[in-house]
């Protein structure tokens, strides 16, 4: 008999798909279940080509190669119960279990005295390498009127440390924070959002969404580096996600991270950038921003994209060739103790919106609601992202073009064995 075909586990997903639409089923009741109608959203008959696995090691979504879109939703918790969160995190992982093949999050039934269980609006479609990556936030750990919510407390980990305000930033509070979050990534934008909306629909009795982002990536002809909305291609200095020696010494907590061990340490930022103000930059000054060739990606003073940064070249003049405030020289390991992130971003579009530029012209108008949904993982924010922001905050001239608007800090479990939960080396711990 298959894990799919198993009947108390096929009893205990309809169970759960009752509760989550508040029917009124009990398991062990003589009535017999709503009959299933299908077990899968998706009508591919090659869903092996189009999936990633879900269980594992790590969390599927941090070192897979990148889709093309993302829906990344915070989320906070409204239950003070202990067995409320590992309930809803069971859930969750059942749930996606499933999206992530292509089927719904629950079986479809036909009962009509309550709501569908599945919205619908991705059958038919195909999995599209959705991939759904969860992580807890820092007010998980934290006690609430004085008390210890979840008994966890004492488990925060010290790399979830609390982001400091940086220089410039100018975080709007419903686009910040955050209890839990999910980063559900697709190459077909309605599948990342499907899986969100679902996975929400499961948290109506224990959480509450507080800010939402959805961002595209588009597809190069050359399967190279993704250009942001800027026009210069966006992550050249990743370091290489096939290489397990880098991902372990960078992205991968180690077996000193306690329940954290193989997970990863996500920081999740809503970049707001003045593309009207950009855009009237000549191409020169754009490039000395960067401190790369727009067309190639390639450092300033050499040919090819992935060329080693030549922090030490001069011009004729004596003057850096890669400038002392550009964003690529202030970015690099070399200048940041070798700190090192895997940046997963992607742009958005958020349409029209009031806003007053921060630098000359001083312009205010309606303007693009448009910038980066950056996300990096990292072994330890403390030594990754914060390590490198905080000069980059500061010095570098992309700041007079782009504004931190929002974001949090995100702890990302190992992922899950199959018949277990994300998170579950959390709960367990006394």
């Amino acid at each position: 008999m298959s894990h799919a075909d198993d009947p108390d586990l096929l009893s205990r997903r309809r169970f759960l798909a009752s509760a989550a639409t508040a029917a009124t089923v009990a398991a062990t009741s003589a009535v017999a279940a709503p009959r299933v109608l299908a077990k899968s959203s998706s009508t591919t008959t090659n869903a092996d080509a189009d999936t990633v696995p879900f269980w594992g090691e790590h969390q599927a979504g941090i070192t897979t190669p990148q889709q093309g879109h993302v829906y990344f939703a915070a989320f906070d918790l409204t239950t003070d119960k202990r067995d409320d969160v590992i309930a809803l995190l069971r859930r969750w992982t059942d749930a996606s279990a499933h999206l992530t093949q292509g089927q719904t999050a629950v079986p479809l039934t036909d009962d009509m005295a309550n709501p569908p269980t599945d919205s619908g609006e991705a059958i038919g479609l195909t999995p599209s390498r959705l991939t759904i990556t969860f992580g807890f936030g820092p007010g998980m750990f934290v006690t609430k009127d004085g008390v210890d919510r979840y008994g966890i407390q004492k488990h925060r980990p010290e790399a979830l440390a609390d982001l400091p305000r940086f220089n410039g930033d100018q975080l709007v509070p419903e686009r910040t924070g955050g209890d839990l979050c999910i980063q559900a990534c697709a190459n077909d934008p309605q599948v990342a959002f499907h899986a969100v909306r679902q996975l929400s629909r499961l948290a109506y009795d224990s959480a509450k969404l507080r800010w939402a982002q959805p961002g595209f990536m588009a597809a190069q002809k050359d399967k190279g580096t993704p250009r942001n909305l800027m026009g210069f291609k966006d992550g050249s200095m990743n370091p290489p996600i096939n290489s397990a020696t880098m991902m372990d010494q960078y992205i991968w907590a180690g077996n000193d991270a306690g329940w954290m061990n193989r997970g990863s340490y996500l920081v999740a930022r809503p970049i707001r950038i003045a593309l009207e103000h950009w855009d009237r930059m000549k191409l020169g000054f754009q490039e000395q921003v960067m401190g790369r060739h727009k067309d190639t990606g390639a450092p300033l003073g050499s040919k090819h994209e992935m060329d080693g940064l030549n922090l030490d070249a001069n011009d004729a003049d004596g003057n850096p060739v890669i400038p002392e405030n550009s964003h690529v020289r202030l970015g690099a390991p070399a200048v940041n103790d070798g700190a090192q992130v895997l940046r997963r971003s992607y742009s958005y579009d958020n349409g029209l919106s009031f806003t007053a530029e921060r630098w000359p012209p001083w312009r205010q108008a309606m303007e693009f609601d448009a910038g980066l949904l950056f996300l990096c993982y990292q072994r330890d924010p403390r030594t990754g992202f914060i390590k490198i922001f905080e000069n980059m905050s500061k010095f570098d001239m992309l700041n007079q073009f782009v504004t931190h608007v929002g974001g949090g800090v995100f702890a990302c479990p190992p992922g899950a064995k199959e018949g277990g939960y994300v998170g579950q080396s959390l709960f367990e711990l006394a």
